[in-house]
């Protein structure tokens, strides 16, 4: 068992990024076995569940004329253009059926602000607004975060390097995490991780 100041974040790990998913990442159930293992390992497990509105602005469909994964511009900065996914309620959204949720202290939605996207666990895609989940890892005196899970080029790295600016000491399990590699965005992000000071273990 891993010491009482330890914690695995398990990044949206969704039928729709699945395989057969809205907005599926290769082999994306693939990881799921381990990251199954390593739940018996951490005494706080937090699971993190992307939760849109119908009518959330990230959806190409909400746009007349754009395609999924372009770019468009939002009050925030860039923002890509998905597939509708992880709609509130909707089969995509639930957790993949193999992933066990009982292990887990917290599930932590977020991407539910119509107006706004949000990868990170820690913050939506202003980097000003909070989910909470700091607070809540504060509070249990947790410093030390695990991250795997769905996707690691987006909400996995996101999620990492809003950690290690708010002074968490954060290793990502790239074996445990699968990406979509949107325009080279795998090697990007990575770098960007490192950067940061983040372990990244492949």
């Amino acid at each position: 068992m891993r010491a009482a100041d330890e914690a695995l974040i398990v990044i949206d790990v969704q039928n729709d990024f699945c395989p057969n998913g809205a907005l599926a990442v290769a082999e994306g159930d693939a990881i799921i076995p381990q990251i199954n293992a390593l739940m018996a390992d951490f005494a706080c497990v937090v699971l993190t569940q992307d939760w849109h509105p119908a009518d959330h602005s990230s959806f190409a469909d909400m746009h007349a004329g754009a395609e999924a994964f372009g770019l468009i511009e939002m009050p925030y900065g860039p923002q890509v253009l998905w597939p509708r996914h992880c709609v509130q309620g909707s089969a995509g959204a639930a957790f993949h059926p193999d992933l066990q949720t009982d292990p887990a202290q917290l599930t932590l939605r977020k991407g539910f602000r119509s107006g706004i996207d949000s990868y990170s666990a820690f913050f939506e895609n202003d980097h000003k607004t909070p989910t909470g989940l700091e607070g809540y890892l504060r509070a249990r005196g947790i410093d030390k975060l695990t991250l795997v899970g769905l996707a690691t080029d987006f909400c996995v790295a996101y999620s990492a390097l809003d950690a290690a600016a708010l002074g968490f000491d954060v290793t990502v399990l790239a074996s445990a995490c699968r990406a979509i590699d949107l325009n080279g965005s795998l090697a990007a992000r990575k770098q960007a991780c490192l950067e940061a000071g983040v372990n990244w273990i492949e």
